[in-house]
């Protein structure tokens, strides 16, 4: 019997990357795996690699969609929002647009799938945990990233919230605030050492994350190891956030 046997888990955001790994990691410790996306595609060649979980394709953009599919989920005991958008924004030239797209995605969407689910486990008298992806970039100011940083910012204050008012209805919430993740875009986008070399020099283990560092802080966040652990933004960074 797996540690999730029983529970069923809702991943958004799980086509690729941390979302993609993560939900096959809860199939194979025994959750009955609900992965989201809007790319078909990625949630076809997911399946093909984990047949035991079901997809589900809807664009988190669009509130009431989201909504009417969730709703056709539920119970879920174990909520990670890991979907996310991302743009480089220095101050002056951020726009209305990158504003609107980010917080709508980063911040609205996971206020609304949460509002469902976390709802309907309170309706039922059933417990929960739900476990946000926030990132380094909640707590420090990170150079042309006016819009993300900002939309972390509100993910972190958010899980606070959460947590103290979903805590006394049997539902944990935490988030994980990871450094630069070697998923295979973000390989691609720190492959420069000119890029990379300065935030690496900020680590002290001197290394970016990997995949498996954020989905086993994820996995503790969400197991009964963890069960007074509520409201609390857990780093994954390499001790970034220390200095």
């Amino acid at each position: 019997m797996g540690k999730f046997t029983g529970k069923r888990a809702l991943v958004t955001g799980a086509g690729a990357g941390i979302g993609r790994a993560l939900a096959i990691k809860l199939v194979e410790m025994g959750a009955d795996v609900f992965a989201l996306s809007k790319t078909a595609a990625n949630l076809e060649s997911l399946k093909a690699e984990c047949p035991a979980l079901t997809t589900v394709c809807v664009d988190l953009s669009d509130w009431t969609a989201t909504r009417e599919a969730l709703k056709k989920l539920t119970p879920i005991h174990l909520l990670i929002n890991n979907a996310a958008a991302a743009s480089l924004d220095p101050f002056l030239t951020a726009t209305p647009e990158s504003f609107d797209k980010l917080f709508n995605i980063n911040v609205k969407a996971m206020m609304n799938v949460s509002q469902v689910v976390a709802g309907d486990l309170i309706a039922r008298e059933q417990r929960g945990s739900i476990v946000n992806l926030s990132s380094q970039a909640g707590q420090r100011a990170l150079r042309d990233h006016t819009v993300y940083c900002a939309t972390k910012g509100a993910v972190d204050m958010m899980t606070k919230v959460m947590a103290l008012e979903l805590a006394p209805k049997g539902i944990r919430v935490n988030a994980v605030s990871p450094t630069v993740v070697m998923t295979d875009m973000g390989r691609i986008g720190w492959s420069d050492p000119a890029k990379s070399g300065p935030m690496l020099d900020r680590i002290p283990q001197g290394r970016f994350a990997e995949v498996k560092d954020v989905v086993n802080a994820i996995i503790y966040l969400l197991s009964d190891e963890s069960d007074m652990v509520n409201g609390h933004l857990l780093p994954v960074d390499g001790g970034f956030l220390a200095c």
